[in-house]
């Protein structure tokens, strides 16, 4: 048995692929229906008229149209509010 590893082998050789997320259609773009328009950990941004939410909180557009953003305030439940950014397609 070698003492040593072989020349050409490292133990820091294992790299994940990035994940990837952000905004992917941006406010005035066309976007066609099953289009993914915001990928996001987290419910960041909301989904809006035309918009659903998928299991891991990727927003998509289930009809055709041009993505626009607003905000609005949201109650909570201690009755405070706060301010969220919703997503829609027109």
């Amino acid at each position: 048995m070698a003492k040593t590893k072989g020349t050409g082998t490292s133990r820091l050789g294992r790299d994940s692929r990035p994940q990837y997320l952000g905004v992917k259609l941006f406010a005035g773009e066309k976007a066609k229906t099953g289009s993914i328009i915001i990928r996001q950990r987290g419910t960041k941004f909301l989904p809006g008229k035309n918009v659903k939410k998928g299991r891991d909180d990727t927003l998509y557009a289930i009809k055709d149209g041009t993505v626009s953003f607003r905000t609005k305030r949201k109650k909570c439940f201690g009755g405070s509010q706060r301010i969220v950014k919703v997503v829609d397609v027109k």
